[in-house]
């Protein structure tokens, strides 16, 4: 087995994340990180026994031993930095979301199409016991004619930083382009999204929240400028339906479970259940996703790839093909994701083709960032 050898940019929460995956995989090594945090990237390499070690990111590029590299930065860097190691000649694996904004998402995501690049964003509600049991019950046409879908994300009282953990930039438009939704939502409207084949978005309204208090002094530190409560309602070609809540921040005890629903069949994801008719009586039903997960594994050499984003991923540079265009689910879950904010931004419903048209690039500009001056080419960037 060829060793794969990994550059990453970033080294904070993420990427020790990670890494930590990257050590559990055979033939994978990680021998180059770049931060401009000395200290953190000296203890960052230390721990990871990663050889070398960068402060601008363009150095670690310009090696021509990488197979692949893994971007670690805030929302609004994903995209001229990836589109950057694209043109270096590296395939990527990029943080979700996809970008700050649908139109810095869809310049990744033409740069991958027209360099010929693998562009692959971390989407890890795709991946795992639930995700590979639902889309079986799906794919056997246990829902029939699926018609709606219900994303829903919650947490009582847990904002970044301003609720005593991870990074301020996480409640900062000007490094993240939005809250709840860009963080947590992803993972959720982008698995109902895979799991029902993609459906072509038509219409969103929406309306984003910053209601509760916080300490005052975490509020002035961070800037929090985003919403920590997202709602949503799309439409789909074909009279689909969904609706979507993600919370940061409630006074709520809960907010029920992410749904797919159609004719024949119902399914709650996370934990997965079905619900159906039998003989005229209302069923519901549990699986034993473990013990079969177990037993795939022993039969299926290839069944791991869907284990998580980075073992998919890793199977991708090694030349395993299969169905999850995780570049596609993300740039889908951003029009939708955007269409949220423009509606509540307009008061009023949104179409899919007013949302690519009025999406604005958030991506950070060379003259602007702290990360000093990036490889950073305006739109087009080809």
């Amino acid at each position: 087995m060829k060793e794969l050898r990994i550059g990453i940019i970033g080294t904070g929460i993420i990427a020790r994340s990670h890494l930590n995956e990257y050590k559990q995989l055979e033939g994978v090594r990680v021998v180059g990180a770049c931060d401009i945090r000395k200290d953190v990237l000296e203890k960052f390499c230390g721990e990871f026994d990663i050889a070398y070690s960068y402060a601008d990111y363009r150095e670690l590029l310009r090696r021509d031993d990488l197979d692949a590299v893994d971007v670690c930065l805030h929302n609004n860097l994903h995209s001229p930095i990836s589109v950057d190691v694209m043109k270096s000649g590296k395939d990527c694996y990029c943080e979700k979301p996809m970008a700050g904004s649908y139109k810095d998402a869809k310049a990744m995501y033409d740069a991958a199409g027209t360099l010929g690049r693998k562009l692959h964003i971390q989407l890890g509600f795709l991946y795992g016991g639930a995700a590979c049991a639902a889309k079986k019950l799906i794919a056997a046409g246990r829902l029939g004619k699926i018609y709606h879908a219900r994303s829903a994300g919650f947490r009582r009282r847990g904002r970044p930083f301003v609720d005593g953990y991870a990074e301020k930039e996480f409640n900062s438009r000007y490094w993240a382009g939005g809250g709840a939704m860009y963080d947590m939502g992803v993972y959720r409207i982008s698995q109902i999204l895979y799991l029902m084949g993609l459906p072509k978005l038509a219409r969103v309204s929406g309306q984003i929240y910053q209601e509760l208090d916080m300490d005052p002094g975490r509020r002035a530190e961070s800037g929090f400028d985003v919403e920590e409560l997202g709602v949503g309602f799309a439409k789909f070609d074909g009279g689909i339906t969904m609706d979507i809540i993600e919370s940061w921040a409630i006074h709520a005890d809960g907010l029920g479970d992410s749904i797919i629903v159609g004719n024949k069949g119902g399914l709650r994801l996370n934990p997965v259940g079905y619900f159906t008719y039998m003989d005229d009586m209302t069923m519901s039903a549990g699986f034993e996703i473990e013990g079969d997960q177990y037993r795939y594994h022993q039969l299926d050499p290839d069944f791991g790839v869907m284990d998580s984003s980075l073992r998919h991923w890793v199977a991708r540079l090694r030349g395993f093909e299969n169905d999850v265009d995780t570049a596609k689910i993300a740039l889908d879950t951003m029009l939708l994701s955007e269409g949220i904010y423009l509606s509540g931004k307009l008061g009023r419903e949104v179409s899919a083709e007013e949302i690519a048209a009025m999406s604005e690039s958030l991506a950070i500009s060379r003259q602007d960032t702290p990360f000093g001056e990036l490889c950073y080419t305006p739109y087009p960037f080809l």
